[in-house]
């Protein structure tokens, strides 16, 4: 049974997608099959938008008002089934979607994405982790070497156009003078910056 849908502390959460174009070096997947309610949050295959539906249709949001799609894997590789199913939850719950990113969905789509997000995704956390192409590809390893950054950066920016709220997070496993680095970057843009922990 794949978990699409599993509860973690006191959210909710939508794991659409095991890819990931990145292999960051604090990642939770090496440590661990699962995470909150879920056993496992490895998928048998990105699930179709039909087993998504499924999953929201049988699953109690009573208690939450907001959704957040972040699993094993960087849900803007299943661009298509994310809108359809953020769609699907604002029409069926009105629930606020927020979307936890790598930031490097037009890289992936090999196209500006940031507008089809426009009136279904309610805030954005966009993981920075760098403060600039050679740091970033040290620690996250992205197969789309440096042009990841600057892709990633463009994306940022984008959002601000149509999402109402977008932020940049750090994992603390980068150096103090980095995460300043970051809080410079992150300043300049306009997008206020969250370094979180890292989960273990």
């Amino acid at each position: 049974m794949n978990n699409i849908i599993y509860t973690y502390e006191s959210g909710v959460y939508m794991n659409i997608t095991n890819k990931c174009p990145c292999s960051c070096v604090f990642c939770i997947r090496h440590n661990g099959d699962g995470l909150g309610s879920a056993d496992s949050l490895w998928l048998k295959g990105s699930p179709s938008y039909e087993e998504i539906k499924s999953e929201i249709d049988n699953f109690d949001f009573t208690p939450y008002s907001e959704i957040v799609f972040c699993g094993y894997g960087e849900p803007t590789e299943e661009l298509d089934n994310l809108i359809k199913s953020a769609r699907y939850l604002k029409e069926k719950h009105n629930l606020k979607i927020r979307l936890n990113s790598n930031g490097l969905s037009d890289l992936i789509n090999g196209e500006g994405s940031a507008e089809k997000l426009s009136g279904l995704i309610d805030s954005i956390s966009i993981s920075l982790n760098a403060p600039n192409a050679e740091a970033y590809q040290r620690v996250c390893k992205s197969r789309f070497g440096t042009d990841s950054f600057p892709a990633l950066l463009k994306f940022a920016e984008d959002c601000k156009k149509y999402i109402p709220s977008v932020k940049f997070t750090v994992v603390d496993v980068i150096t103090p003078e980095e995460i300043e680095e970051c809080k410079q970057i992150a300043e300049k843009m306009g997008i206020p910056l969250r370094v979180r922990a890292l989960i273990k």
